[in-house]
């Protein structure tokens, strides 16, 4: 396959992480980087159910000093840009796609990245547009686009949640969801709301938890919506209901519980058991704890392939999970001061300093205890 240019920094995905850190690098002055994206800006976004919104509010403001919490980049809103708080998956891929366009960030379409090897001048990357080289690779990959489909036997009978198009193109009046948090909660509420009687199963009850971190629980805007449907005869909800397989049944489906119960949909079952991890391609460059979390840098730097650094939702750092755009952002601006600051760079403190001061840069991880709202 040809080989491709040598880069300072390949940045794989162009997610709101992505063209976060892109757009930071832009602003330092690094020219020889890239960013590879297998399908187009934003392609998870524009790939959710229509229904689908995103959970924190776009509050633009601007005028009081305050950042959208889904701003990518200082001094813009996607809130202020739709005049809407809670965004479509298609409004919020046109925003990043505005925010690439300003920067004119250099992305390469249609690049898959298959396999990464560390080397001694740094990393070659395999895709089916050839062989890439860098100095230093940023892992954007995100999550959406790995559906974690294979949950328990019988699981590839199901629809997962993000294989749908609409929630009103479910045609059986009755319907199944497996799973507790915010896909398979989504995924009900708008069902009801679509005139179906449905069933959900879950390990845990979910939607009981009163855990301060939307990461843990459901988010306040989930939350919301649920209680506004909560008391609808058409919805079951049903914790301590682990399913662990389901079969082709006449006209339907069978549901097997692990207490031994059994249940019946005329509908496939919804799955809305959450995404894998885009790390699944490239997991012999990490190290995992015991409790099977990514072991990184103060600076979000692989312990095992120095020089691999992971920005977006699968970061971690103590008790703190970043999976929300308004947590894992705070991390852009310290990977590119960190990659800078190897390259040689002579950095711009100022820029920094806005990032800082926008809340868009947390450096010290002394604040990352179970207290700590990032």
């Amino acid at each position: 396959m040809e080989n491709r240019s040598h880069y300072d920094v390949i940045i794989v995905g162009a997610g709101p992480a992505g063209v976060g850190i892109g757009s930071i690098f832009m602003q330092m002055g690094l020219k020889n980087f890239v960013i590879l994206e297998r399908d187009y800006i934003g392609s998870s976004f524009k790939k959710w159910p229509e229904e689908m919104r995103l959970l924190t509010p776009s509050f633009p403001g601007h005028g009081f000093g305050l950042l959208d919490l889904n701003a990518v980049v200082p001094s813009t809103s996607p809130g202020y840009t739709f005049q809407t708080e809670h965004l479509s998956g298609e409004e919020y891929a046109e925003y990043l796609e505005a925010v690439a366009h300003h920067f004119k960030l250099p992305i390469k379409f249609g690049v898959n990245v298959t396999e990464l090897d560390k080397v001694e001048e740094g990393f070659v990357l395999q895709t089916n547009d050839g062989t890439y080289n860098a100095q230093f690779v940023v892992w954007a990959g995100g999550e959406f686009q790995y559906p974690n489909k294979n949950v328990f036997p019988g699981a590839e009978l199901c629809l997962h949640n993000s294989e749908v198009a609409s929630w009103g193109e479910i045609k059986e009046d009755d319907v199944i969801v497996i799973g507790g948090y915010e896909s398979a909660i989504d995924a009900a509420i708008n069902l009801i709301h679509c005139g179906k009687q449905v069933t959900v199963l879950a390990k845990e009850e979910v939607w009981s938890d009163d855990h301060p971190d939307p990461s843990i629980s459901l988010s306040p805007f989930t939350f919301d919506r649920l209680e506004e449907v909560m008391d609808c005869e058409d919805l079951i909800l049903r914790g301590k209901s682990k399913v662990v397989k389901v079969e082709q049944a006449d006209e339907g489906y069978t549901v097997f519980l692990e207490n031994g119960e059994e249940t019946f949909s005329s509908a496939r079952p919804i799955l809305g058991t959450g995404f894998k991890s885009s790390l699944s391609l490239i997991i012999e460059h990490f190290y995992y704890d015991e409790n099977n979390i990514i072991e990184l840098s103060d600076k979000d730097e692989s312990t095992v392939s120095e020089g691999l650094f992971l920005v977006g939702p699968q970061v971690r750092h103590q008790d703190v999970i970043f999976c929300f755009i308004y947590k894992f952002r705070q991390r852009f601006a310290v990977v590119a001061k960190e990659i800078g600051e190897k390259l040689g760079m002579e950095l711009n403190e100022e820029l920094f300093e806005h990032y800082r001061k926008s809340n868009m840069l947390l450096d010290d991880l002394s604040c990352c205890d179970n207290s700590c709202q990032c």
